[in-house]
């Protein structure tokens, strides 16, 4: 009975986590990919929570609706002009704002130069590795 109303718990959070996320209903053919299903929504769940208590530590309340829109509004877009490549993103705005500043992540600039790409090495030996030899996947 009580492992019975342990599984009705999950079944509620999952359910609860799915129309928070907006995610729709998948079916799957392989035990690996309902674990997979399961470890990504559970993944899903920690993450929120985390947030949540950082943006309670920081004096937050946003709405997740809010939160998600604001957040799909951030875009970046790479532009070539007279030989030059630039990238731009779009202002945070809204809660975005309050959600980086408590997760201390830096956005980054609003419009910054692409440099070139490096020089391409020219010589084929590998540089040589430093510790342990890898366990080569052919090997058992």
């Amino acid at each position: 009975m009580l492992r019975y109303r342990d599984l009705l718990a999950v079944e509620q959070l999952f359910r609860q986590a799915k129309s928070a996320l907006r995610t729709r209903p998948i079916f799957h053919s392989s035990d690996a990919a309902i674990r997979g299903h399961v470890f990504c929504s559970f993944l899903a769940l920690v993450l929120r929570k985390e947030l949540d208590a950082r943006c309670r530590a920081a004096g937050l309340q946003p709405e997740w609706d809010d939160v998600r829109r604001d957040l799909e509004r951030l875009q970046r877009a790479t532009i070539e002009q007279d030989g030059k490549t630039w990238e731009l993103r779009t202002e945070a705005t809204g809660t975005a704002t309050g959600i980086f500043k408590a997760l201390r992540i830096a956005l980054p600039p609003r419009v910054r130069p692409l440099g070139q790409s490096p020089p391409a090495q020219t010589s084929n030996a590998l540089p040589k590795r430093r510790g342990r030899p890898r366990r080569s996947a052919t090997r058992p």
